[in-house]
């Protein structure tokens, strides 16, 4: 059975992108089939695969269409790419932002059925992978309903800032509220909280943390923190690269993120 996991925030910039991506390639190299599925139009998460294909195998990744087009051909699969043994990407692109709109034309009257439309698409995609990751836009709207009402899990991922914390709290009131309440998503259940320390040791990130584990429950934020490493921050330009001590660092830390999430699922 395949297992769809959703990382979000409604507070951009906190690493959802980052974050997904290294758990996918994490997944992957575990012998996983893993498929990383980006629903965001700014397509962040695609160009850092792209990338990471070329340092691997020198070669230019060609999408046979956009995610878009491929949404109104009702076919998903010409939007994947191989990028190395047991991950794939389902790549972004600006047009994506058309989705919301194009739903509206298809489903005039009925919000439900555009929320639900997304996951009868994905379904048959997914049931060929071990593992689907999906990254969303930090926003609400069709396309993040879309993705958590066809996800079976929701990663929630905060920086140790109050904005940060202020949208993971958000994002879990929205998941309960709207998406099972409201939208009655057939699986969906959250993960927990993975902490992103922006500078640990210090007294802001203490505090925002004390103040999480009071919130959620210690029990609710997964074992392992992120703390920051330069190194995420450059594969945002090169892609993700292996051959350097401090690549080993950033796949030792990703390792046991990725352990302490597969017992979660477990």
């Amino acid at each position: 059975m395949s297992q769809v996991i959703t990382f979000g925030n409604f507070k951009g910039g906190v690493g959802k992108t980052t974050n997904a991506v290294q758990v996918a390639y994490e997944l992957s190299k575990r012998g996983l089939n893993t498929l990383l599925m980006d629903l965001d139009p700014q397509a962040n998460a695609t160009n850092i695969l792209l990338k990471t294909k070329a340092n691997i195998s020198d070669e230019l990744a060609h999408f046979d269409s956009s995610l878009m087009v491929s949404i109104e051909n009702e076919n998903l699969n010409n939007s994947i790419v191989n990028i190395k043994d047991n991950l794939d990407l389902m790549g972004s692109a600006p047009d994506f932002a058309l989705f919301p709109r194009y739903m509206e034309k298809k489903f005039k009257n009925n919000y439900n059925d555009r929320v639900k439309y997304l996951d009868t698409l994905i379904y048959p995609i997914a049931s060929k992978y071990d593992y689907v990751i999906i990254d969303i836009p930090p926003t609400i709207s069709l396309i993040t309903d879309a993705a958590l009402y066809a996800s079976d899990w929701c990663i929630v991922v905060m920086q140790t800032q109050q904005q940060s914390f202020d949208g993971a709290a958000a994002f879990i009131d929205y998941i309960q509220d709207d998406i099972v309440d409201t939208y009655g998503a057939p699986r969906l259940d959250v993960i927990g909280i993975l902490a992103v320390l922006i500078q640990a040791g210090a007294p802001v990130d203490e505090t925002t943390m004390a103040n999480a584990i009071d919130y959620f429950g210690k029990e609710n934020i997964l074992p392992t923190a992120i703390h920051s490493m330069q190194r995420l921050k450059r594969y945002g330009i090169t892609g993700i690269t292996t051959k350097q001590k401090y690549d080993k660092n950033v796949f030792e830390v990703y390792r046991k993120v990725t352990d302490d999430i597969l017992e979660r699922i477990k």
